[in-house]
């Protein structure tokens, strides 16, 4: 597996696999030929069928208009290239108008991009074991902890990195508490983070700390969904889960910095497990790998914060992807807004639950994490594309439709 440096990366929303991954893209290849005559790209499948909602020609046009380039987009929603449903072709003209380059690559979620089974990173796979079974074995025969397995395979330069990850985490809590007012687009939704939070003022200490959650996930969902600087954790439609989640500890329950980034260390383990072994972008497997897998970060984060063992955390993790299990991916418009930040905060809540449930039990039980996540690809491909990031089925279809009586 390759570093979490990979998995949780700073950027700005609203899409990793639609809007980091193109522009990551798009700066390679203006890098690649810089003197070109002409420059085109062609978006298929479902990059092509919501890339307007999530700003992937805007994010492709600045990368080129930083160089001092044009570059014209052709849309091809109804063609999937085999190898990933977010498949894009870079080209260039010389003076005479013949092609001098061109480049396939696939936006595979988290703002990773690859070519057909071959990632573009400089990394390379820095940790021995690639299932949490094999790593929870060797936690619990050794007596380290998940954060300490991800110390021994990364270094302790680790913490440096997952240090700065949190504060953006924090600093994205707090923008989107104090922004109010509509996000952009065609839906005209209002922002709800800050009046969730001081809604929850108003009730006692349950519904308080419920409300609190859902306002610190709507936050960073909200920040994501205007384009603000936010963590992809695992992604950015899924960003709000975890710092929902680890805001609310740190704030209510006063856990040192350094336990912070122990959780998110094994959150990230986690993530990095299912991102390794099936996949993490929705367009593939619909939201239960993203806002599924989220969900399972921060249960296992939660539960590692509460004293809980390398069972127990497996326990809280695999019930927190278990129960989204199936969940399409549908934004209506596609927008990351609905139903992407309601599910954001649903997500954070559940998390929550996830860890209070395993830690009455010693750990023990039938299902294991990496058999779900076995189950969860097999589910996501079984899922139609119309289901997967498309704009075109669930609740965006029936969105349209309402529209048009």
């Amino acid at each position: 597996m390759k570093s979490l440096k990979e998995l949780f990366k700073i950027g700005t929303g609203p899409s990793s696999s639609h809007t980091m991954g193109p522009r990551k893209a798009a700066e390679i290849f203006s890098g690649r030929y810089p003197d070109a005559a002409r420059y085109e790209v062609t978006l298929y499948g479902s990059l092509a069928a919501t890339g307007k909602g999530h700003m992937t020609d805007v994010a492709i046009i600045d990368e080129f208009t930083k160089a001092g380039k044009e570059i014209e987009i052709i849309w091809q929603p109804d063609i999937f290239l085999d190898y990933h449903p977010n498949g894009m072709t870079f080209r260039c003209f010389d003076a005479n108008g013949d092609v001098a380059g061109e480049w396939t690559v696939f936006s595979v979620g988290g703002g990773a991009l690859e070519e057909p089974g071959k990632p573009l990173t400089n990394s390379g796979d820095i940790y021995s074991l690639g299932t949490i079974t094999d790593i929870m074995a060797y936690c619990e025969s050794s007596g380290y902890t998940y954060w300490e397995y991800v110390e021994q395979c990364e270094g302790k330069e680790i913490w440096t990195y997952l240090s700065k990850v949190w504060q953006v985490m924090k600093q994205s809590v707090e923008r989107g508490l104090n922004h109010e007012g509509r996000l952009p687009g065609p839906l005209n939704l209002q922002r709800k983070a800050n009046a969730y939070y001081v809604k929850s003022g108003g009730y006692k200490d349950n519904l308080r700390s419920r409300g609190r959650v859902f306002a610190y996930a709507l936050a960073v969902s909200e920040e994501n969904a205007s384009g603000g600087e936010i963590v992809t954790a695992p992604t950015c439609g899924s960003c709000g889960v975890i710092p929902g989640v680890l805001y609310h500890l740190w704030e209510s329950r006063h856990f040192h910095e350094s336990q912070m980034v122990h959780a998110l260390a094994t959150a990230g383990l986690f993530g990095n497990v299912v991102k390794h072994n099936a996949s993490i972008s929705g367009a593939d497997v619909g939201c239960q790998g993203e806002v599924g897998v989220a969900c399972a970060m921060a249960a296992a984060a939660a539960t590692q914060l509460f004293g809980g063992s390398p069972a127990q955390i497996e326990y809280a993790a695999e019930m927190g992807l278990e129960h989204h299990l199936g969940m399409t991916c549908d934004p209506v418009c596609g927008l990351v807004q609905i139903p992407c930040i309601e599910r954001n905060a649903y997500a954070a809540a559940r998390a929550l639950d996830a860890n209070v449930y395993a830690s009455f039990t010693d750990g023990s039980h039938r299902v294991s994490f990496d058999k779900l996540v076995n189950v969860m690809k097999e589910t996501g491909h079984d899922l139609p594309s119309l289901y997967k990031e498309t704009g075109t089925g669930g609740l965006a279809k029936d969105y349209e439709q309402m529209h048009r009586l």
